[in-house]
Order: structure tokens, then C-alpha cells, then sequence
């Protein structure tokens, strides 16, 4: 269900025994009534009798290092930790407690986005900060890792080595936006921080900043803390520089008469550019880059600009491959190969429930 709460809203049911998709527009002007509006939709297949579970994808789950069928505990822990996460929390409670209301039997299975970086070193995830934010869990988590848990099984189904023994950076590159660095299988360092704010330019979300700018522009404009967090997740990013559009292929259209389009693409492209670079340090040279993510999927010369100077670490695009969106973008005789591989967080999840409740 896409744009909840918002005009061209539209809801879309893949079967997956086959190739048909239906897509169809609702109007719902919340949460609480595009569940109701979702249940009553797949009340009319009759697959949904032989429902067994249901699974969701929870993206602050803190130590979590695994998906867990849904308790009332674990419930309760992630209503205490909703307002570490505004954007994304609160509306994934209600959906579980809505199945709850309505299919009490039902089992329900999260999957946490931040599982995947749970093994992150220890100087990887802590913070610059008084120690006693770090006793209270202010450390880095990383997100966006059901994601790469995909990219990193497509791999292996590639028979590609680096996913068992090399050195890979995976870069979902999206309205939300993120890098992971992987050694020998595991994550070892990610772009995004406590929040999924941190890290790279995103859509509406700036990443890294000053926390000395932040602390200035707060009390400037006299913001409470809920008008910083909409000010930090809708209003920044690509849609802050360009003043038009947090989607990049809407900037790619206007760039050629439009300065600030053309200043967000190409602050993006550096910014990912120089996460690249520092991962390739952290992980002492590099095998395998992997493009992701609604913009690393389809726009080619976002890919080209970020690559581009990159021959010195090994990265060579083939300008043919490239523009095609194939696979395997990079030169033959490439040092690092580079791949584009479309993303599927909701295979994992299927696979993380069907994991836990053993069906």
C-alpha cells in the first residue's frame, strides 16, 4: 500500500505462483484504516484462508540479532523505543496490533532491519559520546538490513566468491539511502548510525551533519523537537537542496535548467563517492560493489558519476553495461566487479517467518 494518507494512493497484490498483479487505488487517512482496508481486500482470496502467519519488517530493533515471533514483551520494547524512530515505528505497532485485534491466533514474526549489522565490531559501533549514552544503547545500529541480506544471498547465488571470502560494499541507494561494508560474509561497518538519518544524502534526510549547525539552527527557529524531527526526515536531503523533488529521477529530468536539481545530484554522487572510499579503507581493498535501491537499480548515470575517478581502487564501468542496467556493469578486466541487483525485502521476510515458526 503506497502514499497512505495522501492523494494517487494505490494498493498492489503480487501472486507470486504465477506473474499476475492487481493494483488498485484506496483512500485511507491513516494507518488504522488502511489496515482495515488491506484485511478486507485480502479477505476476498482465497489464499488468505490458508494464511499461516504474518510477517512485517521492524526497522529499529536494537540488539536484536534475529527475527522473533511477536510476543507481548517484545511488543512492549518496541513502544518504548517508538520515538527513537517517528517515521516508522509507531505505524508498524499499529499494523501489529491491528492483525492482533482482528486474527488473535494468527502469528505474527518481525524481522529486523538493523539484524544485520548486529555483529558490527565494537569500534564500528560506538559513539563519540559520553559513556553513559553508550550504557543506555546510543551506539550504532545500521538499517536497511533485510536489504542486504537479499543482496547478499543473490550473491551467492551468483557464485560469486567475495560473498563467502572478499571484501564487498553494498550500497542501497533509495528515497532512504545507506552503505554496508562486508568482510568475508560479515558486516563489519554501515552508514547509517542510531537513526536512519545518519550517513549519506538521502531523499528528505540529510545524513551526517554538524551537530553544532543543528544545535544553532534549533534554537534560530525555535523548533520543538517533533518540528527538528520533521525538519531532519521530510524536509532535507535531496528535496532540501533542490527545492523541488526528493526523487532523483525527477532532478535527472531538470538538472540541465535547473542549478539547484543539478547541485542535489551532485552532492549526492560525492557524498556516496566518499563513502565508498572509506570503506574500501576499513576493509583494505575492495572485490565487489553492489548497486541497489530504486536509485541504484535505474538510474545509470547517477551509477557513472559515482564511479567515476574511482580506476585508482579498481572500479571500471562499462558504459554499454551500464546504460543497459545489466548485472554485471564493470569492464572485463575490472578489478572490482560491480553489480546491479534488484532488492527484495519482502522475500526476506517471508523467508525470516517461514524460518522461525519452522512451516
Amino acid at each position: 500500500m503506497e502514499k497512505i494518507g495522501l492523494d494517487g494512493s494505490f494498493m498492489s497484490l503480487s501472486k507470486l505462483a504465477g506473474t499476475q498483479k492487481n493494483s488498485e487505488p484506496f483512500r485511507a487517512a491513516g494507518m488504522a484504516e488502511a489496515v482495515d482496508i488491506l484485511i478486507g481486500s485480502l479477505e476476498k482470496h482465497k489464499e488468505f484462508e490458508n494464511l499461516a502467519a504474518i510477517g512485517h519488517r521492524i526497522v529499529h530493533g536494537m540488539k536484536h540479532g534475529q527475527a522473533e515471533l511477536i510476543s507481548d514483551a517484545l511488543l512492549e520494547e518496541l513502544q518504548n523505543i517508538s520515538s527513537y524512530d517517528p517515521d516508522h515505528l509507531p505505524g508498524e505497532i499499529a499494523l501489529i496490533k491491528a492483525f492482533r485485534n482482528k486474527y488473535p491466533h494468527l502469528p505474527q514474526v518481525a524481522s529486523f532491519d538493523t539484524a544485520f549489522h548486529s555483529a558490527l565490531p565494537r569500534v564500528a559501533r560506538l559513539m563519540p559520546i559520553p559513556r553513559r549514552f553508550d550504557q543506555q544503547g546510543f551506539m550504532r545500529y545500521g538499517f536497511h538490513g533485510l536489504s542486504y541480506s537479499y543482496l547478499m544471498q543473490t550473491l551467492a547465488g551468483l557464485n560469486e566468491p567475495a560473498a563467502e571470502k572478499g571484501r564487498i560494499i553494498l550500497a542501497h541507494l533509495g528515497n532512504g539511502a545507506s552503505m554496508a561494508a562486508v568482510l568475508a560474509g560479515k558486516c563489519v561497518d554501515t552508514s547509517m548510525g542510531f537513526t536512519a538519518t545518519g550517513g549519506f544524502m538521502m531523499g528528505t534526510r540529510p545524513g551526517d551533519l554538524d551537530p553544532g549547525m543543528m544545535a544553532i539552527i534549533m534554537k534560530k527557529e525555535s523548533f520543538t523537537t517533533d518540528q527538528y524531527n520533521d525538519l531532519i526526515n521530510h524536509q532535507c536531503g535531496l528535496l532540501g537542496v533542490s527545492e523541488t523533488s526528493p526523487d532523483m529521477q525527477d532532478l535527472l529530468k531538470t538538472e540541465s535548467k535547473d542549478i539547484r536539481a543539478a547541485e542535489a545530484i551532485s552532492l549526492f554522487c560525492y557524498q556516496v563517492k566518499k563513502w565508498i572510499g572509506s570503506f574500501t579503507s576499513v576493509l583494505s581493498g575492495l572485490d565487489v560493489l553492489v548497486f541497489s535501491g530504486g536509485i541504484g537499480e535505474n538510474a545509470p548515470s547517477v551509477r557513472a558519476r559515482i564511479c567515476e575517478g574511482q580506476s585508482f581502487m579498481g572500479i571500471e564501468l562499462d558504459e554499454k553495461l551500464n546504460n543497459k542496467n545489466a548485472t554485471i556493469i564493470s569492464k572485463k578486466d575490472s578489478p572490482v566487479i560491480v553489480y546491479v541487483i534488484p532488492t527484495d525485502e519482502e522475500v526476506m521476510i517471508a523467508k525470516n517467518t517461514r524460518l522461525v515458526l519452522s512451516i
